[in-house]
């Protein structure tokens, strides 16, 4: 597979990898070794990022379209991220404010349907 897909399934942020892994196609048994027993640079990536920007919006709590409304165009280590969440600025918190609304919305509209459902 091709290095983006790999560290998409990684969760990684491919610039942010070495340069052989940005290079060379990465074959199904290799992810899952990597998966397994992750080498040092891939422990260090996903401890302490960059962050692609799925990881940094889960990590505050927003969708990836409130990221970018909130000016964050670029990935994130995750010292940036607890920094954010420390100061809460207010595009942060009208943002997760937001995205719970339409969680709790996407909730309801489900059970709706499962009632729906179990009637027919």
């Amino acid at each position: 597979m091709k290095p983006a897909t790999a560290a998409k399934k990684l969760d990684v942020y491919l610039p942010a990898t070495p340069a052989e892994f940005q290079k060379t196609a990465i074959t199904r048994d290799e992810l899952a070794a990597l998966q397994a027993d992750p080498p040092q640079w891939l422990q260090e990536l996903r401890k302490n990022g960059p962050h692609p920007k799925n990881l940094v919006a889960a990590k505050l709590g927003v969708s990836i379209a409130g990221l970018a409304r909130g000016g964050v165009t670029e990935a994130l280590t995750t010292e940036e991220i607890d920094v954010l969440l420390a100061d809460k600025p207010d595009w942060l918190v009208s943002e997760r404010e937001s995205y719970q609304n339409v969680l709790r919305e996407e909730r309801r509209l489900k059970a709706v349907r499962s009632e729906q459902a179990a009637e027919k």
